[in-house]
């Protein structure tokens, strides 16, 4: 009886570590039942990008980005029409990314909490997938524009059950870098940031012009 009580005890732990474990649980379920959501492997990579160095020149510039330009536009209820005052943000957003064409951006989709959530998620991502298409239409490529993630009514703004046009909205983000361009494959991440304080700035021989005649002006 002792062994058949500390058996049961055993199986009891297991089974309980298998409910709050899901590498644990997931042994137990039908193959396929539980689909990869696609973070496998993100923290080891993104490690690896801090290491680099590109993580903390995304966060940098990404930071820029929201501080120059307004990274969101609303929608009507149930609408993925961009009005005029959305296409006047996208085409802000289009000119700050058109500067940068070593980078990424993200847009996600959101929604009021009017609806199911299924039904949520897939209005979200249609949001989404309106703003990558104007801002292909202003000349930014594809490749560099991800829609592919809709947080539907799970991050409102205003938390209310009602309609709430501050929650009906996409949100542009830096995502990363091309990884293959040629300035980014000689480590250039902070001339890429600060690329027009770097071009704006005056050559020290031309400083030295200017003061030499102002000097000359003087006497």
């Amino acid at each position: 009886m002792k062994y058949l009580a500390l058996s049961l005890a055993s199986a009891m732990v297991l089974g309980a570590c298998a409910a709050d474990d899901p590498s644990v649980s997931s042994f137990y379920r039908e193959a396929g039942a539980d689909p990869s959501q696609g973070n496998f492997g993100s923290a080891v990579n993104q490690n690896i990008a801090i290491n680099n160095g590109d993580e903390s020149y995304r966060i940098s510039l990404a930071r820029r980005f929201e501080a120059e330009v307004p990274s969101t536009v609303n929608f009507a209820f149930n609408s993925t029409a961009l009005d005029e005052q959305a296409r006047a943000v996208l085409r802000r957003q289009a000119d700050f990314i058109l500067q940068f064409p070593e980078v990424r951006f993200k847009v996600y989709g959101h929604t009021d909490l009017v609806g199911s959530t299924a039904y949520n998620r897939g209005l979200g991502l249609r949001r989404a997938e309106a703003v990558v298409l104007y801002l292909t239409s202003q000349g930014i490529s594809r490749s560099r524009l991800e829609a592919v993630v809709s947080f539907g009514e799970e991050q409102p703004l205003i938390v209310t059950e009602g309609r709430e046009r501050a929650n009906r909205r996409t949100v542009t983000e830096v995502s990363g870098f091309v990884e293959d361009h040629p300035t980014l494959l000689n480590g250039k991440y902070a001339e890429v940031i600060f690329r027009e304080y770097v071009e704006s700035a005056v050559p020290a021989q031309q400083i030295e012009g200017i003061q030499g005649a102002e000097l000359s002006t003087e006497n």
